[in-house]
């Protein structure tokens, strides 16, 4: 009887791994990245295409257009990146980072050698960023989780199987053993613990947990950084690089002073020039950037009306976020002796 609760218990973890790996399978698919038409553009080429941005990497991003055709569109530090600008206006410069999954864009450029658009200016209205920051800020975090359960539930159902052949090695142990039932009801027990902690490892990895977090500060209206806040930005990659199922969580701000308008650019560039020095100098993927955000003049840490109170709020905010799931220590089983 207690060999036959012991097949059950293992039974149960190994389906539970299955359909958990199954289901991470399926979020981790990507339906913007599928295309049956891709366009080629010859070397040279002038070109304008108009179209939703349905895929980004570091230097390059994807774009559909109305009729279903891809264009691989290739950026350099000479493509000007700005938003349309309204009657007697200019638009507004933007990073290159702001160039986001979900984004209706222009783009206008030559063809490059490999057949891909080598962008001279990318042109996007306002409402097309705002729609662009608030899927990609969901989106981005979700496909982390998904890639990150894939692997975790591979190690799960792993562990099931290991658990299972211990389970059939104590059954065989307690039948033989004097003694050996009570030895093996506690075994039991410890089992069912092991498989109930790893359903809670499983729940926790669509949760993040701050596991570092740091600020930089900046002078009066620049967003320009300080050797300070270098320092302070490569020890917080070195970290996130040592660090497994990690997301980086960047927001700016800025002290009171100035117009809403001015403060809300001021602190999405501060915001900017973190993401672009982590990425430019310590290779950190931009799918694990959440998308930056300027605040402006909200959340302030300190009494604007004092100098120094002003120059802590005048700065960006960078936090560590972990994979809840990857903390947790991993289950075991207790075994004892039989008396």
């Amino acid at each position: 009887m207690v060999t036959t609760r012991f097949r059950t218990v293992a039974s149960t973890a190994l389906a539970v791994s299955v359909l958990l790996i199954t289901a991470s399978m399926a979020l981790s698919q990507s339906p913007t990245t599928s295309s049956s038409n891709s366009r080629t553009i010859a070397s040279g080429q002038k070109m304008k295409v108009k179209g939703v941005v349905v895929r980004r990497d570091a230097d390059t991003f994807i774009i559909r257009d109305a009729n279903g055709v891809d264009t691989t569109v290739r950026l350099s530090d000479t493509t000007s990146v700005k938003s349309n600008g309204g009657f007697l206006r200019s638009g507004t410069n933007y990073a290159q980072t702001n160039i986001l999954r979900g984004l209706n864009l222009e783009v206008e450029g030559r063809g490059g050698s490999s057949g891909e658009l080598l962008a001279d200016k990318v042109r996007f209205s306002e409402n097309d960023m705002r729609v662009a920051r608030s899927v990609e800020s969901r989106a981005a975090p979700l496909e982390e989780r998904a890639s990150n359960t894939e692997t975790k539930l591979s190690q799960v159902e792993e562990n099931a199987q290991r658990l299972s052949g211990q389970l059939d090695e104590l059954a065989a142990v307690a039948n033989t053993a004097k003694g050996g039932a009570k030895a093996a009801q506690e075994t039991a027990e410890a089992a069912v613990a092991g498989v109930n902690e790893t359903n809670e490892r499983i729940s926790a990895l669509d949760d993040y947990v701050p596991q570092t977090t740091t600020a930089v500060n900046f002078k009066v209206n620049s967003a320009a950084l300080t050797p300070d806040a270098k320092a302070k930005l490569d020890e917080i990659a070195t970290r996130a690089l040592n660090t497994k199922g990690y997301v980086i969580e960047v927001a700016g701000y800025t002290d009171s002073t100035g117009g809403i308008q001015k403060n809300r650019i001021l602190s999405q560039n501060r915001a900017d020039a973190v993401i672009r020095y982590l990425v430019e100098n310590h290779q950190i993927p931009l799918r694990r950037v959440v998308t930056p955000y300027g605040y402006g003049k909200t959340n302030p840490v300190a009494d604007n009306t004092t100098r120094e109170g002003r120059e802590q709020n005048r700065r960006v905010e960078i936090k560590l976020l972990v994979n809840k799931g990857l903390t947790q220590p991993a289950p075991s089983i207790k075994t004892t002796g039989a008396e």
